[in-house]
């Protein structure tokens, strides 16, 4: 059995998330996704939605098999314990392919790092980032 890991932070939920999660998933036959803590997002503005909640909407796409929440020290914990063959990145996350793949050598995990491919939008109101989401109800609605 093939086992991907999938991470991120899903802060409101939208249809670039489920595509990235449906491409992950099908790298592999199980597909497991880490929901980063909100004390460990430094690289953008802290999750809206609590932890656990963006757990259980994870969760609840039919994409995926398991969803955990993240260490809040050390990031490859739960890639430990999952054991994945493959760890899946968005085509837009800030991580460095080959820093993680240095980190799971260093760590003796056998796993290689893939990045998915970004969702083609002909459509100009399509909403893929949950940033572009927050600017339109604060401009709609602010």
């Amino acid at each position: 059995m093939r086992r991907v890991v999938a991470q991120g932070t899903f802060d409101i939920l939208h249809p670039g998330h489920v595509y990235y999660l449906e491409e992950a998933s099908e790298m592999g036959d199980e597909l497991h996704v880490i929901v980063a803590r909100s004390v460990n997002v430094t690289h953008k503005e802290k999750p809206i939605i609590p932890d656990r909640q963006r757990v259980e909407m994870v969760e609840a796409l039919a994409a995926v098999d398991e969803a955990h929440l993240g260490n809040p020290e050390d990031i490859f914990v739960p890639v430990e314990r999952i054991e994945p063959d493959v760890i899946v990145l968005g085509h837009d996350q800030h991580h460095e392919e080959d820093a993680i793949q240095e980190e799971l050598d260093a760590r003796g995990i056998d796993c290689t790092v893939r990045r998915a491919p970004p969702r083609s939008c002909d459509d100009d109101a399509e909403i893929l980032s949950s940033r572009k989401i927050i600017e339109r109800i604060l401009e709609r609605r602010g």
